[in-house]
């Protein structure tokens, strides 16, 4: 599985991004999420999400950032709201391990196998 992100930008504070992320290969997870790497700090879960569609989120994004399936483009798209100073970083796409299902969403970064090179985030004056 290859995962490739893009839609990363520079934008001032209260600013939105879409990113999106392109899943190539057979997936056989039922799980797929969002992470990002903001400076010195540990890579850190931000949304994840089941086929089906439940969806789990990290608490410092809650009610400002959505992930959600584009079934027109076949992306999995995290919509960036309300954009902080704080939420520069890399933002990775992330997949489930091959074969595994599981019956919640998650952002531990443990259950992931496949991930992206990244899209960059920058929000600044």
């Amino acid at each position: 599985v290859l995962l490739l992100e893009s839609g990363g930008d520079l934008v001032q504070p209260g600013g939105s991004l879409r990113l999106s992320c392109k899943a190539s290969g057979f997936r056989t997870s039922n799980y797929m999420g969002w992470f990002r790497q903001t400076p010195g700090k540990e890579r850190e879960g931000v949304a994840g999400i089941l086929t089906g569609g439940r969806t789990t989120y990290a608490d410092f994004v809650k009610g400002r950032f959505t992930i959600f399936q584009d079934y027109m483009k076949y992306t999995l798209d995290l919509q960036l709201n309300d954009l902080r100073p704080e939420d520069t970083g890399m933002y990775y796409c992330a997949s489930g391990r091959d074969r595994k299902t599981i019956h919640d969403p998650s952002i531990d970064s443990t259950v992931y196998q496949y991930w992206g090179q990244g899209t960059q985030v920058n929000v600044a004056l």
